[in-house]
């Protein structure tokens, strides 16, 4: 149903619940709700947070959006399996916002059924919170339970549908505004444009009040283009300031995601975050062999628009959707609006560059010996994440004889000819150049590149092995998994195994790749 000039719609969870039962739980994220780890033994939890028992003083809600979808716009989304149950303010004052996913059908749902099943609530929750401990900004999990009732889902959407068992993620944002939460009002023409000035203002007030409180002295204007003739003066209008800080947010963010070798699958405006989170676990992957045009959605298959290579550009364009809605809504110009796209562009560079350099254990960017880096690691399909964690064993001594510059790599680099190993000794030699030429000692420089590189990120691989033992009520692995990604900078020993490379298996569809809506 479409909604008018609203941006929620009030619905109470409604999810069918038998016996619901805790699979996992983060007590990271009870430390930010000041929830006691005591509370997640109480038998009557999982009904609470299944939606089969009201929490005291909730007024849940979904919410309204809109979004460009694979670069067409889509019209009214909004929460169709997600409701809101409220907010809270921590010890600290801080603003949390609880929302359970998969608890029933809202006025978004359109012909589905708003409900969620095991296989992709369990990806949810761990990647929600694997991507926090690697200090990726992110929205959080605080628990997953089963619902007890089966759901039908059609995973390939290929007419052969199949029972599933059903469960619900509680998530956690300070806020799940998204650029599409303000879209929506400005797509419905003059009467709604309002609206979009009115949200602007809460998110500001509640989400960014530094903002609110600029003063001139801090002289935020900035000149734009070759000659300078033309100011932009972010003192002066509070919603350009506030455009140009979403757009470093999200250069941030995907600068992040592209240090790491994180993979969203599905860059719709709807699955922006204003305040640049990495929103929305759908079919999300993490690079093993690097290729930049991985995808990890089948959706996205035939153009590959939000393949691995092409976040940094498909993040700007919409971020220059974003700012088409405040110029629609007249809350920035359209000089204000080309400012904050050019500060994503920089942004992103900026930190981009920084984060590699850390992960190549350097004093500063090299742009040619990052390039022949990606590109050799492109041609000879090696697993990103080792590789990097691998690479701080290399010793900065240029007497090291040519037939074993390749030794601290060999678990890394394999299968290759005599030829790929010419240019890896050749690319390892003027590496070792660069480090000689920092001057950091080998202990100090493997240190530091050890807290940039992971040893353990969260592969579907894994994730498919937590499903399949969880399908058949066994969630040890869930939670064995969770622990790993909490603290995936340290060696771990006796957990070497999470860091292996995929097995043959870990390739077939469904566990590489899901569509959209798995």
């Amino acid at each position: 149903m479409q909604v008018f000039h609203a941006c929620y719609t009030k619905v109470l969870p409604s999810a069918e619940v038998e016996n619901p039962e805790l699979v996992a739980w983060s007590d990271s994220v009870a430390g930010l709700l000041d929830l006691d780890s005591h509370e997640f033994e109480r038998p009557d939890f999982p009904l609470k947070f299944s939606g089969a028992s009201p929490l005291t003083g909730a007024v849940p809600y979904a919410q309204c959006y809109g979004g460009h979808q694979f670069g067409t716009w889509a019209g009214q989304l909004g929460d169709g399996r997600a409701i809101t149950l409220g907010e809270i303010l921590n010890s600290k004052s801080e603003r949390w916002e609880l929302q359970l996913k998969g608890a029933g059908k809202t006025p978004y749902s359109r012909f589905a059924d708003g409900l969620a099943v095991l296989r992709s609530s369990i990806r949810e929750f761990l990647c929600s919170e694997a991507m926090h401990f690697l200090g990726i900004p992110t929205t959080r999990a605080l628990c997953l339970v089963t619902t007890g009732k089966l759901v039908t889902r059609d995973m390939f959407y290929d007419g052969n549908p199949k029972e599933e068992p059903g469960a619900i993620v509680c998530r956690v944002a300070q806020s799940f505004l998204r650029f599409g939460s303000f879209q929506i009002h400005a797509s419905k023409g003059e009467e709604d444009l309002g609206i979009v000035s009115t949200l602007a203002d809460y998110a500001i007030r509640h989400h960014f009040p530094h903002i609110e409180n600029i003063s001139k002295s801090e002289t935020l204007s900035f000149s734009t283009g070759d000659n300078g003739q033309s100011v932009v003066d972010l003192t002066s209008n509070k919603y350009a300031a506030w455009a140009v800080e979403i757009a470093e947010r999200t250069a941030s963010l995907v600068a992040r995601w592209q240090g790491v070798g994180f993979t969203h699958g599905v860059l719709n405006t709807d699955n922006m975050s204003i305040l640049g989170l990495t929103i929305d676990y759908g079919p999300f992957g993490f690079l093993d062999a690097f290729d930049p045009s991985y995808t990890p959605n089948t959706t996205d298959l035939p153009g590959r628009r939000y393949c691995f290579a092409n976040q940094p550009d498909i993040c700007s364009w919409n971020i220059t959707q974003f700012a088409s809605t405040l110029m629609a809504a007249r809350l920035i110009s359209d000089k204000e609006a080309s400012y904050a796209v050019e500060r994503y562009g920089t942004k992103f560079m900026d930190e981009y560059q920084a984060i590699i350099t850390q992960k190549l254990g350097l004093q500063k960017y090299n742009k040619q010996l990052v390039n022949k880096l990606l590109n050799n690691l492109a041609v000879d399909k090696v697993d990103y994440t080792n590789f990097f964690r691998s690479l701080s064993n290399i010793k900065a001594d240029p007497g090291i004889p040519e037939g074993e510059l390749l030794v601290p790599l060999k678990a890394v680099l394999l299968d290759i000819g005599k030829e790929r190993k010419e240019a890896w000794a050749s690319w390892v030699q003027s590496y070792i150049q660069e480090l000689v030429a920092s001057g950091i000692s080998d202990e100090e420089r493997k240190a530091s590149m050890d807290l940039v590189n992971p040893k353990y990120v969260l592969r579907n691989y894994l994730c498919q092995s937590a499903i399949d033992a969880a399908e058949i009520g066994d969630f040890g692995e869930v939670r064995r998994l969770l622990k790993v990604m909490e603290r995936p900078y340290d060696e771990q020993p006796g957990m070497e195994k999470y860091a292996r490379l995929p097995p043959a298996w870990a390739y077939r569809p469904g566990v590489c790749m899901l569509s959209c809506s798995s």
